[in-house]
């Protein structure tokens, strides 16, 4: 989230004053329970509150030093102080892309605190975004959610800066380990669960980088440039469905421009949008340092995040554009006084809806088990299996020897750096290392090569750290099977450069190959790498940063305890020239008319190029067969039903995709996904799905008549493993109709 991260503590265990004073907010503001309606109880309220008032609710201050914390303030990153007398409960505003973000970092120059490498943290880390999106499976999502949430709200926290879902355009992309992979329905589901997790907990998530916020090279001033059809077919479409399903009470804007304007200051986004067509009720709020002046309250932005508390600057601002500019723009006019009014009563509309009134933070010791199963059950679904040659996998129960290799997986799993960082429970497996910034490469505490001894108890399992391929070699050449962990590091504020696996880790993965034949690479990473060793090894697992116990979910998989039940949210390429980019844009400008709204799998349909691994692609220990295709249509929507029959003799999950191809050319690539659902069978099992296709996906965004447009006409419908891997094939007729922007 943050341009630049400044000094602060970890987050420690909340204080009984917290809830002191949570507790005597709530007394007045209870009295307005008869009216239900969010909207009418803001409203109530708004007509309670001074201009000053009002003008309180529009900056969040950084809460993250302490000797900057204002009373009340907890230490998260923002700080909304509380409005005692109306009984308005203060916003205390934390990072927690993949759980409650809690690191400590430098206290300033050469004053890291003497913990600094070892503190053990006190909040559960998920396994990553992109893992989440991954298990193809919108509960496992919800689950996560309300895990992190609950583990906030025990903590002080009520609101989440959450629900990141910008497009994989860049998968060289610094935080595409953070997002939900390339496709918007995809994406939009996975993040409408979370956020609906979130919010189960009464704490807000927002929703971000609205919009178009790609990649990290010049985050702050690239100008992303795309049509207007093809934006709404794509980046958009992703927040628009994920808004519906997830209802998050914010939606924060990102850094960048769109078509030359910055985001915070886009009223084409914010209000012609979001606000206009979409109905977004909540309010919009600025990443840090996001805002670019006192106008951007008339474009529709409604609150400026992490102004500094002394000085009142924005963070990269000289001023905070909703402090004393926005008092000084009322008072001339420039600004309606209504339009503050509108700006407070979304963020109090989301307060209300959300719960945070009647249900504020307690503080309240976390399940600390219970939380680390939901992020094993999280990773065990995210891990997709790739390769299987032979049968490699699982590892046979009397093997006999394993050589392990690489990847500190003696000692516990990798994880991405930045503002989704989360410092784990027990403190890193090892050492941390700072970043080139303020960022940190941590390892979790979970082990994979413990937890496969447990599942191998009679194996001897003999660890190499692959600094010396020679002897790594050795080693392998001496054992059964060989495991090599390969790991890529990636973190917020920094693209990739390639993507090929750093050091010489491809090297590593060569000489171990070439001296043992059952070679199996298990990849930690933040998104898409190439493999020019693929051939030679005869397995690949791609697990992702797996969270708290990744290790666990690792050696499920290896051991053949869980059957691998992951698929692709991303297109793997070949290489980089593969991808409408070669490099990471550098300039001021990126185009993204080059592929307009056909994004990834898209991309390489049309045109005709072969990936590494396609869209949805992913393994299993079983094999499933979809048979039966039905496809009805009652007018605007198109019905698809067909029968999933486990094959295999084991148990197992899998995920039918159903795509659609717009009738001739007209649309942006050769197929869409339109529909999925993942479903777990027993051998012999047959279960019938059925998946219902949302209008947008069968329609065209028509610029000039401001609505989706279907078009008359057979749109073929085809049921498949991945996006290359198409089993059942069929039509849908449908007549013409629109759809309201």
């Amino acid at each position: 989230m943050k341009l630049a991260h400044l000094p602060r503590t970890a987050v420690v265990a909340r204080t009984a004053l917290f809830t002191a004073l949570s507790l005597a907010c709530l007394s007045p503001a209870l009295a307005d329970q008869s009216a239900t309606s969010p909207d009418l109880r803001a409203s109530n309220m708004l007509k309670r509150m001074s201009l000053q008032d009002m003008h309180h609710m529009v900056q969040s201050y950084n809460d993250m030093m302490t000797l900057q914390q204002q009373p009340g303030g907890i230490g998260a990153a923002g700080y909304v102080p509380a409005l005692p007398k109306l009984g308005i409960p203060a916003q205390q505003q934390n990072d927690a892309g993949i759980g409650v973000h809690n690191y400590p970092i430098d206290q300033g120059p050469g004053k890291q605190p003497a913990h600094v490498r070892g503190e053990a943290g006190n909040t559960t880390p998920l396994p990553s975004t992109l893992a989440i999106a991954a298990t193809w499976n919108p509960q496992i999502a919800y689950e996560g959610g309300r895990m992190i949430a609950g583990e906030a709200h025990r903590q002080g926290i009520n609101v989440l800066l959450a629900g990141g879902i910008n497009l994989t355009r860049e998968p060289r992309d610094g935080r595409t380990f953070e997002y939900l992979g390339e496709d918007p329905l995809l994406a939009a589901r996975i993040d409408g669960g979370e956020i609906r997790g979130i919010q189960s907990q009464h704490v807000i998530s927002t929703i971000k980088h609205y919009a178009l916020n790609d990649q990290e090279t010049n985050r702050t001033t690239v100008n992303a440039n795309i049509g207007e059809q093809a934006m709404r077919e794509s980046d958009l479409l992703a927040f628009e469905l994920a808004i519906e399903d997830g209802h998050p009470g914010s939606v924060m804007c990102g850094y960048n421009k769109v078509n030359g304007v910055w985001d915070c200051s886009n009223r084409h986004l914010l209000t012609d949008i979001l606000k206009g067509d979409w109905k977004y009720p909540g309010w919009v709020m600025t990443d840090w340092g996001g805002d670019h002046g006192v106008m951007d309250a008339m474009a529709g932005t409604d609150q400026v995040s992490g102004i500094d508390p002394v000085t009142g600057f924005s963070l990269g601002q000289t001023f905070s554009s909703f402090g004393a500019p926005l008092l000084q723009a009322i008072d001339k006019g420039e600004i309606p006084r209504s339009r503050l009014e509108d700006m407070v009563h979304r963020i109090l509309r989301s307060m209300y809806a959300v719960g945070l009134f009647e249900h504020p933070p307690v503080n309240k010791p976390l399940d600390v088990e219970a939380d680390a199963l939901v992020a094993q059950h999280a990773a065990e679904q995210a891990i997709v299996l790739l390769k299987n040659e032979q049968d490699q996998l699982p590892l046979k129960s009397d093997i006999k020897t394993v050589a392990i290799i690489g990847g500190h997986a003696d000692a516990g799993v990798l994880s991405g750096g930045g503002s989704a960082q989360v410092w784990p429970i027990g403190g890193p497996a090892i050492p941390a290392v700072k970043g080139p910034e303020w960022q940190w490469k941590v390892y979790d505490p979970s082990s994979p090569m413990k937890a496969l001894q447990k599942l191998l108890p009679n194996a001897k399992i003999v660890y190499d750290d692959g600094s010396d391929p020679a002897k790594a070699a050795a080693l392998a050449k001496s054992s059964d099977v060989a495991l090599v962990f390969a790991t890529q590091w990636t973190c917020e504020g920094i693209d990739q450069p390639n993507l090929s696996l750093d050091g010489k880790q491809d090297d590593l993965i060569d000489a171990v190959a070439a001296a043992n034949t059952h070679t199996v690479v298990v990849l930690e990473n933040g998104g898409p790498v190439k493999m020019p060793w693929l051939s030679k090894v005869n397995a690949v697992v791609e697990a992702w940063y797996p969270g708290a116990r990744g290790g666990e979910a690792i050696a499920g998989v290896l051991a053949g305890k869980i059957n691998p039940s992951g698929r692709l949210p991303v297109t793997f390429p070949q290489d980089e020239q593969q991808l409408p980019r070669p490099q990471v844009t550098k300039a001021l400008d990126v185009d993204y008319n080059i592929e307009g709204a056909a994004v990834g799998y898209k991309w390489f349909d049309k045109k005709n190029l072969e990936p590494l691994f396609p869209f949805g692609f992913g393994l299993s220990y079983s094999h499933f067969d979809y048979s039966d295709l039905h496809v009805s249509t009652q007018g605007k929507r198109v019905t698809v039903s067909f029968q999933v029959s486990n094959a295999g003799k084991r148990a197992g999950m899998d995920t039918p995709q159903v795509y659609v191809s717009l009738p001739g050319d007209s649309g942006e690539a050769p197929r869409r996904l339109a529909g999925f659902e993942k479903v777990s069978l027993q051998p012999g099992q047959s279960r019938t799905v059925s998946v219902t296709i949302d209008p947008r996906l069968l329609a065209t965004f028509d610029v000039p008549g401001h609505q989706w447009k279907i078009a008359a006409g057979s749109y073929p419908i085809q049921v498949g493993h991945s996006s290359r891997d198409l089993a059942l094939k069929g039509e849908a007729t449908v007549a013409a109709a629109t759809v309201a922007p």
